[in-house]
């Protein structure tokens, strides 16, 4: 099937509505523990973070509880954002993540960096940190982080669906989900998204998984319209956009899949297909 060419370019929104839940934070051996915060919901979480609200709320942010652990002048703050289901958590801890950060452990994927401790397990995106240099609270810091990330119900799987991208030229620990507006359009949503670096081609693959074929061929069909053309009538196909935010895009679908690539040229069709073959079979 070939490829045809197009143009377009869109416009950005976000959206989110939620509801709190209640949880029970942990004491901290030689440590006082107070709970001077509200729990923050999507109403009043702008209190809290300001301007980046926003991005939390983006990824169905439910409620977030926030305690500060005391010893003398030493402090470590604990942060606990609930989200809506373990992908939502995913999403705004691999936004806020970099490559280059020191990966540990708890939960499913954690790392430190500059005196922060960040993990998401399950539902929830935990952020510890403190501003002392002391070895004593930065080892307390990372006994809270462990005694948290038990407490937490989930489990310590990656989403599934990173198994799905292949495996060649793709660079670690930068896989996101991006929830909304996925390359900076309202149509399209629920991305996961991957970096590869293939020779002297640097690209990013994004998969769409949609709740049916329906819902697919809808999202394809927002994004060849606003490029001023009518798609066929086919259950699936592939097109070449000129994107006006983004470049070149490939774009294939397949039932209840949609995988588009940025970062390569018009004339790098085979590499696109060589990944897209490995996703949709």
């Amino acid at each position: 099937m070939k490829y045809r060419i197009f143009s377009v370019i869109s416009l950005f929104m976000i959206t989110s509505v939620m509801v709190a839940q209640e949880i029970t934070l942990p004491a901290l051996r030689g440590f006082k523990m107070e709970k001077n915060y509200p729990v923050f919901n999507p109403g009043n979480l702008w209190d809290f973070i300001d301007g980046a609200a926003d991005n939390y709320l983006s990824y169905d942010f439910l409620d977030l509880h926030v305690a500060e652990y005391r010893k003398w002048k030493n402090v470590i703050k604990l942060e606990v954002y609930h989200h809506k289901n373990d992908i939502m958590a995913f999403g705004i801890y691999s936004s806020e993540r970099s490559p280059s950060f020191n990966f540990i452990g708890p939960g499913t994927q954690g790392y430190t960096a500059d005196g922060s401790i960040n993990f998401y397990k399950g539902d929830y995106y935990v952020k510890i940190r403190t501003y002392s240099q002391k070895e004593k609270v930065l080892k307390a810091a990372e006994t809270l982080a462990r005694e948290v990330a038990e407490m937490l119900p989930g489990d310590n799987h990656l989403p599934a669906a990173l198994s799905i991208f292949p495996a060649e030229g793709r660079k670690r620990n930068e896989e996101t989900f991006i929830n909304k507006n996925v390359l900076g359009h309202k149509f399209l949503t629920g991305a996961f998204k991957a970096n590869y670096s293939l020779g002297p081609d640097d690209f990013s693959v994004y998969i769409l998984k949609t709740e049916s074929t329906g819902e697919a061929k809808d999202m394809v069909e927002s994004y060849l319209k606003s490029a001023g053309i009518e798609p066929s009538e086919q259950a699936g196909g592939k097109y070449i956009l000129t994107d006006g935010y983004n470049g070149t895009i490939f774009l294939t679908w397949k039932d209840n899949t949609v995988v588009l690539i940025s970062g390569l040229a018009k004339d790098q069709a085979d590499i696109a297909d060589k990944y897209i073959s490995q996703i949709i079979k």
